[in-house]
């Protein structure tokens, strides 16, 4: 393939932008990468900064050329199609990407993935330690961001110093991924019942499907996270299939892993408040997008997995040593 370097300057971990679009047309015109929207009386174009961009997800009434998806491919964009309001990415459910094709990438992480994976124990360390990041990012963001303290998620607050320490001591004496699974779900649900409270939402019950604004935040939010999971694992050379937390014979099953880093760090708690305000989609995806970045989700999901593929993992009984 043509490798166009000029276009690959930014690392990825550091680019500032992912896309959603809809009814508009992608195309390549003069050297740029630009959509296409139909407007009354005339055609508007705006530019797509691809070698500062990870991901673009094409929602709705759009359509893309072969010429525009190339340049996207030269410059390591993940392009995905999905739903309208960014949900669900098809097809089915897994998560589907059109990579770019590249020879190139580091073989270090692929193989450092693999030397633990095969082994069940040494898999299960990996996915406590996953949850004890996400535990971690979650105090992080919630001890750092005045807004969402503003709002009242503050990591000191009792029940959700409760909910995050009552999971996190139980994470050790996990002997399944499945059981690590189910105590997964049980804090997740503690925390949309702390957020609805503090939202005015209460009765909120996680539903994907239903049309409720909180739900639809949800969605959206969590799809752009995977946006940025796949790209993290697409740097690295990570299939994937090779999932710690998640079912084994779901494709896309560690993007899901690696987007729960951030989801309720970042995601959770911005869609109740961003539906308390009743704003626009639009409005609360530039939410996301900006909370993300002010947070540096991107390096945070590049580290984490790295130091997972990298680091020697040694077992006792209680995870990792």
């Amino acid at each position: 393939m043509e490798q166009l370097t000029d276009l690959k300057s930014i690392l990825h971990s550091k680019r500032a932008n992912l896309f959603y679009l809809e009814h508009c047309r992608v195309m390549q015109k003069d050297g740029r990468v630009l959509y296409l929207t139909e407007a009354k009386n005339e055609n508007q174009y705006w530019n797509i900064p691809i070698a500062n961009t990870t991901a673009i997800l094409l929602g709705t009434g759009t359509s893309i050329t072969q010429a525009a998806m190339r340049m996207f491919a030269s410059a390591g964009v993940l392009v995905g199609f999905c739903g309208g309001g960014g949900t669900p990415l098809f097809a089915g459910s897994d998560i589907e990407w059109f990579t770019p094709q590249s020879e190139y990438r580091p073989t270090e992480y692929i193989q450092g993935w693999l030397s633990f994976w095969f082994d069940d124990a040494k898999r299960l360390a990996v996915a406590k330690q996953f949850q004890l990041t996400r535990l971690e990012f979650i105090r992080t963001v919630w001890e750092n961001d005045r807004d969402l303290k503003t709002e009242g998620f503050n990591k000191d607050a009792q029940d959700i110093t409760q909910a995050l320490s009552s999971f996190e001591k139980k994470i050790p004496l996990m002997q399944k991924v499945g059981d690590l699974l189910l105590e997964e779900a049980t804090v997740t649900r503690q925390l949309y019942k702390i957020a609805a409270i503090r939202c005015d939402a209460r009765g909120f019950v996680r539903a994907p499907e239903q049309g409720d604004l909180a739900n639809r935040f949800l969605n959206h939010g969590n799809y752009l996270a995977y946006g940025l999971a796949a790209t993290t694992l697409w740097v690295l050379g990570i299939p994937h299939g090779f999932a710690v937390m998640h079912g084994k014979t779901r494709r896309g099953a560690l993007v899901f892993d690696v987007a729960d880093l951030i989801k309720d760090a970042i995601v959770l708690p911005w869609a109740f408040i961003c539906a308390k305000e009743k704003m626009k989609e639009q409005e609360f995806r530039q939410q996301i997008l900006q909370k993300f970045t002010e947070h540096k989700a991107l390096d945070f999901m590049f580290d984490s997995v790295k130091k997972q593929a990298l680091q020697p993992l040694s077992i006792n009984s209680g995870g990792v040593a």
